[in-house]
């Protein structure tokens, strides 16, 4: 009993924590307005927190990679892993489909959000607002976490080049770096309560609205996405370190899974990746490069909805989704999607604006899509966030650097 409350005392309490808020969500709704705060209190502190834990985690680990963990190697398997297994996603989305098709859905023209017809910033504009920002200060927000990250890489890259003359800044960083840590275990303590109380609210708010028009689709997507989870997480862990891979992975991804599904957020879910990365013995210099970027541009779970969203468009236009110049189109979308939704604010609408661009598909499909993209968000942030830490676990395979457990 022990070992249990050693191991797992702190899952326990976070499953107590969201089956708490599960029930006062479902029976005690008037209670949900008051407990919300407390959710949201713990929400902030995490998002303020990790700010400074990126820059110290990634300028730390970059500064200190030595010759035989070089970062162009890292970076270019990395981006390989993620192709590749957003790829697998998309063609796998397709297949079901296709032995699974949807039947037609009653579209709802009261969804359409005023957001579509606002920016009109050119794609040179966005590409730019996309990887930079115009004032050091506009680099704190997580808003602009994509450029946050790309800043924090070059500082260790120019501590690398520095050299010796680094070494006092270099100590600092890595000092910054455990202070952080510690920091985050700190806020953790109060996981089960802030987590609970933000459950309660999700399933207040999201739980009346997954009946209805989009019942097929939504419930394919959760089929499919949870089948998706562990068939495919499962064979990536085994590719990455066998079957103590597999099993490492789960037994750490639990904290973090459940994170996810409460927070709606990768962000949120990025310290809870970084410490399972670290127990499942992924060196710190691959989790702290990949979880990170992995963040706003590895998203399997976007990937699986895009194509969804893509299909369901054609559905409700009579038009034919199985032809190979579409899905070869739609698998092109889904990659730069994923890409688009971490990066920016309201990406997900962005990506979603590219798809019909892309396919010249008119108004009537607008609501479709973006009432889909709302409603399947809580798996696929499990299914973004989580892939972040098996795909680390691939990239420690492929670049030929050891576990350490």
């Amino acid at each position: 009993m022990k070992a249990i409350i050693d191991n797992y005392g702190n899952i326990l309490l976070l499953l107590l924590g969201i089956i708490v808020g599960s029930i006062i969500g479902l029976w005690v709704p008037q209670a949900v307005a008051y407990i919300k705060p407390l959710g949201d209190i713990f929400l902030n502190m995490l998002f303020v927190s990790i700010i400074p834990l990126l820059f110290f985690a990634i300028s730390s680990s970059v500064a200190n990679l030595d010759r035989q963990q070089q970062l162009s190697k890292i970076i270019a398997v990395m981006a390989s892993v993620f192709l590749i297994t957003i790829i697998i996603a998309a063609l796998a989305t397709v297949g079901i489909l296709y032995i699974f098709p949807v039947s037609t859905i009653a579209e709802d023209s009261t969804a359409v959000n005023d957001y579509l017809n606002g920016s009109e910033a050119n794609w040179g504009d966005r590409i730019v607002s996309f990887l930079t920002v115009s004032e050091f200060g506009n680099l704190l927000s997580r808003q602009s976490i994509l450029p946050f990250v790309i800043f924090s890489f070059l500082v260790g890259i120019a501590a690398r080049r520095v050299g010796d003359k680094a070494q006092t800044f270099v100590a600092f960083i890595q000092s910054g770096n455990e202070v952080m840590k510690q920091l985050l275990i700190l806020i953790m303590k109060v996981a089960p309560v802030g987590l609970g109380a933000y459950f309660a609210y999700q399933v207040h708010t999201l739980g009346p609205q997954l009946f209805g028009f989009y019942a097929k689709p939504l419930a394919l997507y959760y089929l499919f996405g949870i089948a998706f989870f562990f068939v495919f997480f499962s064979l990536y862990a085994f590719i990455a370190y066998g079957g103590k891979g597999v099993s490492i992975f789960w037994k750490n991804n639990i904290f973090p899974s459940l994170t996810a599904l409460s927070t709606c957020s990768s962000l949120a879910t990025m310290p809870a990746n970084l410490e399972a990365a670290k127990k499942i013995g992924i060196p710190s210099a691959i989790a702290n490069v990949v979880i990170p970027l992995g963040n706003t541009l590895y998203k399997n779970g976007s990937a699986i909805s895009s194509i969804l969203k893509i299909y369901v468009a054609f559905v409700l236009l009579g038009w034919n989704f199985f032809e190979w110049e579409t899905i070869l189109t739609a698998v092109g979308i889904t990659v730069l999607v994923t890409i688009v939704a971490g990066g920016i604010p309201n990406g997900g609408y962005i990506g979603e604006m590219l798809m019909i661009s892309v396919y010249g598909l008119p108004a009537e499909a607008i609501p479709a899509v973006m009432i889909i993209g709302t409603l399947v968000d809580p798996l696929a942030t499990i299914l973004n966030a989580t892939g972040d830490t098996v795909a680390a676990m691939l990239v420690t395979q492929f670049t030929k650097s050891k576990f350490e457990v």
